[in-house]
Order: C-alpha cells, then structure tokens, then sequence
C-alpha cells in the first residue's frame, strides 16, 4: 500500500494575494489523487472555513482548519517571520479565531495582520499544532544566517509553548536559500528529537 500524503500549508482564492484555488475544485482535486485529508491555511484568515468544511465533509475528505501566520519581528517590523498553526481541536479552534481576530484589530502593519509573539500562552496556544515556517520562520532565519545557537534558542522557546505539537517546517521547492535551510533544520532536528513536516505552500491547482 502507497505512503498516504496530506498537503498541510494550501492557500485558497481567500488568500487573496498569493492563493487562487478554489475550494470545491481543491477538495476535487484532493479526493482525485487519493488523499484522505487537507488543511486550508489561508493567509491570516479564516473566511473560507465554512466552505471548506462542508465541502470536505460531503467528499469524504478530512478538513483540517489552520492559519498561515506573520510573526511580527522586533529585529524589523517589514519582515515578519511566517509560522502555520493548525488545529487540533475545538479548543484549538477557538483560539484559533480570537488570535486572528486579534491580529487584525492590534497587529496591522503594512497592509498586513500579523501576530505578535507575546500572545502565545500556554492557554492562548492550547490545542493547536505549529509548523516552523521553513525559511520565513524565525528558526529558519536564524538557520540560513549560521547562527545554530540563536535557531537552537528559538526552537526551545516554541517548544516551551507547542512540546511535542511543534514541528519544524522542510520546504523543497527550489527558491533561494531553501535547500540550506532544510539541510540545517534536518540536523538541528536530529539534535533536539523533535519531528520535522515536508510542507510546499500550495497555491495552485495545477502547475
């Protein structure tokens, strides 16, 4: 029996700037090529999780709800680090909508939502899985600068927040930098036994 694959970072049409699948065609798609679930992490939105669930549910398909995150970075607010939160549950769920809600009422900069750090908790987090960001995220940054001791830090911290709900992100689809940072998060994941996910940010249908 083949390995099954689940895509966890798609943007839809409701990403707006970087997404323009549309949902009954993904779900289509998905259920096409045999796949038993897909997450929708549209960026900094949830509009189109309703859509999403129900057309899901009537193709006998898994929906994962999520979010593709801006971090906010105090070391330069117009490059926000990128992380992809999951959920797990409904508590996951529900915090899931206050965080976005919140990014949009506290966190506009630049035309964009983001999050800041300092609203992760242990509570504000619970029931919801990260995924790094690859070499947007804060790790992959600090990775692809050499410096393993910051991206060792900052892993830590996440994992303080997320345990064993915190995987870091590998992403092979041939833009700058990438391959260096998969390498080196390989190896730092080896290091600190934490699991890593094979992510690409699925934006289209068909290529």
């Amino acid at each position: 029996m083949a390995a099954e694959f689940v895509h966890l970072h798609v943007h839809s049409e409701y990403s707006l700037v970087d997404g323009v699948a549309r949902i009954k065609p993904l779900v289509k798609k998905v259920a096409g090529l045999g796949m038993p679930a897909v997450a929708l992490t549209d960026q900094s939105n949830m509009f189109a999780l309703v859509r999403f669930y129900k057309a899901a549910i009537a193709a006998g398909i898994k929906p994962i709800a999520g979010v593709d995150v801006w971090l906010h970075n105090p070391e330069d607010a117009n490059k926000p680090d990128r992380l992809v939160l999951l959920v797990k549950d409904n508590r996951g769920y529900r915090n899931l909508t206050e965080l976005v809600s919140r990014s949009y009422r506290e966190g506009q900069h630049l035309g964009r939502a983001m999050m800041d750090p300092s609203w992760f908790t242990a509570e504000s987090v619970s029931g919801l899985i990260a995924l790094s960001g690859g070499r947007e995220g804060d790790i992959g940054r600090a990775l692809i600068a050499g410096n393993l001791q910051l991206a060792g830090q900052r892993l830590d911290s996440w994992l303080s927040l997320f345990g064993d709900r915190f995987y870091l992100q590998l992403v092979r689809t041939g833009r700058e930098n990438e391959e260096d940072c998969l390498h080196a998060s390989v190896a730092l994941a080896a290091e600190k036994g934490v699991p890593v996910v094979a992510t690409n940010g699925a934006c289209f249908l068909q290529a």
